[in-house]
């Protein structure tokens, strides 16, 4: 993956603390506590860099019981695998605008936040697309605006990322339409697939 956009990649976990403890003991690295979202979702992010990070998210443990308003959809997922990925957007309206112009249509923008633990209100704009499949190999838009990014992470590195699909080109049409280059190889089902550099050596999420 060779685009300078990439912002993180989003490892979602049917239950949230037990996914951060297998992710910790996979790889040697605790991630750290990111917040809470509106709906009852939670996340925990590990950094690749100054710029880009991993989120790992999952249902609020300390929520109320009952529906739950996921981004992720959440509901579905049954068991940790990567579902989706973001890149930065300097001017959301407009890339949509241009996304739109070549074909491919990213989704309404949307506001979005969480609180972090020390209580500080995040807030950030990004792209949703209503569609089926439970991973999404082409990536949603975000803008985080004036508020600052995740920072002072525990960091690893990520080595490779790329995704399978049974229609290659199809996914690179959509993917040139946002200007993002991504590792793509042909495959039965659709599936992301990220190596991670850790202590404990190379860790593939998928």
């Amino acid at each position: 993956m060779t685009d300078p956009g990439l912002d993180h990649l989003v490892y979602a976990v049917p239950d949230l603390l037990l996914g951060v403890a297998d992710f910790a003991e996979r790889t040697g690295v605790t991630p750290a506590v990111g917040g809470r979202h509106p709906g009852g979702t939670a996340n925990y992010l590990v950094g690749f860099g100054e710029t880009s990070y991993l989120e790992i998210v999952g249902p609020d443990p300390e929520a109320d019981p009952g529906p739950r308003r996921s981004f992720f959809d959440l509901e579905t997922v049954t068991e940790p695998r990567l579902i989706t990925w973001a890149v930065r957007s300097a001017d959301l309206d407009k890339s949509v605008r241009e996304a739109r112009e070549q074909g491919y249509d990213p989704g309404d923008i949307e506001p979005l936040s969480r609180r972090t633990p020390d209580g500080t209100l995040l807030e950030w704009r990004l792209t949703r697309r209503d569609d089926p499949e439970p991973v999404q190999p082409v990536p949603f838009l975000i803008d985080w605006g004036d508020t600052a990014r995740p920072a002072g992470l525990p960091r690893l590195g990520l080595s490779a990322f790329g995704a399978v699909h049974p229609e290659p080109a199809a996914l690179r049409r959509d993917l040139a339409a946002l200007g993002v280059e991504l590792d793509v190889t042909e495959g039965p089902e659709i599936l992301l697939r990220a190596v991670l550099d850790t202590p404990l050596g190379p860790v593939t999420l998928a």
